[in-house]
């Protein structure tokens, strides 16, 4: 299995990967101005890792409820299901921002933030947290996440 970690942002969209070995890391994010374009750049990330699955961080309100945000990430998600025909699944994101940004050298938040790096540390988060799901369910010997 070869994962490619995804934090949907209407501006950017931060990439990790992870794979068999359980540990996610970042890749540079997305920056262009136009969807289309960051969408080839993500086609061409799937192909050159031969990507198997997409790890999609899902914005749940913090009541567990669904709301405009969500909905965005799921036309989103039908999109790279079109795009890609390739599984997707949904992981909570609820504070994965915040907490990529105390991983980050303290600085401008600003520069971070349009670099993309804190998309990116979030994407790791997110896949990381979808990879140590499937160590548990292999470990406990219980089928797919």
């Amino acid at each position: 299995m070869k994962c490619l970690g995804i934090d949907y942002g209407e501006r950017r969209i931060g990439l990790s990967f992870g794979d068999d070995l359980g540990v996610a890391l970042p890749l540079p994010a997305l920056t262009d101005l136009s969807v289309d374009q960051r969408l080839e750049e993500m086609s061409e990330v799937i192909k050159k890792r031969e990507i198997t699955d997409l790890v999609v961080g899902y914005p749940y309100n913090m009541d567990g409820s669904i709301g405009f945000k969500a909905q965005e990430v799921d036309l989103f998600i039908e999109k790279l299901e079109m795009l890609f025909h390739l599984p997707v699944h949904r992981i909570d994101e609820r504070l994965t921002s915040e907490e990529a940004s105390k991983h980050l050298k303290k600085g401008r938040n600003d520069e971070l933030r349009r670099s993309g790096k804190i998309d990116s540390m979030a994407a790791c988060l997110i896949l990381q947290d979808f990879l140590n799901q499937k160590t548990d369910l292999f470990v406990s010997g219980e089928s797919d996440v």
